[in-house]
């Protein structure tokens, strides 16, 4: 068994050339060099984690967890991880529900203008988040959603939203509606036929979206510095203003688990996309 990565194990056909098998390395070295040049920066922080010095510097003087104990022991870092974990999963839920629906919808009718709606729905994902933030908060300040988790988690599932709406899409491109039509001719409901017909054979689909509106959600921090409160401030937020004002390796320990619990998110992503395969 190869310890290779798939994408560096050739498989030449018979007649390839010494060109061609040259060719074919030196793009997948290149590639490579270029995937560790992305990911260099962002494992370097990693270490710097458990350093015992107060300062985001190599080398380092030695070995502490000392920054994971102020970040647990935090109230702090307490409260943003426990805003995190209140508005991301809400966001989800709102978002997977409402863009699960949408999609439906539209995968089952054409009409006039769907185009349109498919830009003005997708919208929340071109539009630059500042403009976003700067909308939300003029508007939410007027009926009393700013400095709400309300008006936070409306405005995440928002952003959210678009991502459950391509994915669920992309995934009916290859439903077979006979199935549907097939289970309303045998005496079940509209209803029943979409929770024991159609949502079992997207829910790869759905949950892909569930995924990337979750960590949308969950990473997001341009909306919240516009309209969250001091009560609802979230790991991104904190992160944002720990860098603005005292910088310490505190900041790499939030980093450092981020990054695996959004690796371990991925990791969960490509699990059901090899599944559906």
């Amino acid at each position: 068994m190869s310890l290779l990565p798939s994408f560096l194990i050739p498989n030449f056909p018979a007649y390839a050339t010494v060109a061609d098998k040259a060719g074919w390395w030196a793009l997948r070295l290149f590639g490579l060099g270029v995937l560790l040049f992305l990911l260099l920066p962002i494992l370097a922080i990693m270490p710097l984690s458990f350093s015992a010095s107060s300062f985001l510097a190599y080398p380092m003087p030695g070995w502490s967890l000392q920054w994971y104990e102020n970040l647990f022991t935090s109230p702090e870092w307490g409260r943003a991880t426990r805003n995190s974990f209140i508005v991301a999963p809400a966001a989800t839920v709102i978002a997977t529900v409402l863009g699960t629906l949408t999609a439906v919808g539209l995968a089952r009718v054409n009409f006039r203008g769907k185009g349109l709606l498919m830009s003005v729905l997708i919208a929340p994902m071109v539009v630059p988040i500042v403009v976003v933030g700067v909308a939300c908060y003029l508007s939410f300040a007027r009926i009393g959603l700013s400095d709400t988790y309300f008006g936070l988690i409306v405005v995440h599932a928002a952003l959210g939203a678009p991502f459950v709406v391509t994915t669920v899409l992309a995934t009916l491109q290859g439903f077979n509606h006979n199935l549907v039509r097939a289970s309303l001719s045998l005496g079940a409901g509209p209803l029943e036929t979409f929770f024991r017909v159609t949502l079992p054979v997207i829910a790869p689909g759905v949950i892909s979206g569930a995924l990337f509106a979750f960590a949308t959600s969950f990473d997001e921090v341009v909306v919240t510095l516009f309209i969250a409160g001091p009560d609802q401030v979230t790991l991104p937020r904190q992160m944002f203003t720990g860098i603005r004002e005292n910088i310490n390796p505190t900041i790499a320990a939030v980093a450092t688990l981020l990054i695996l619990f959004t690796t371990a998110l991925m990791g969960a992503l490509e699990w059901i996309r090899g599944r559906r395969a």
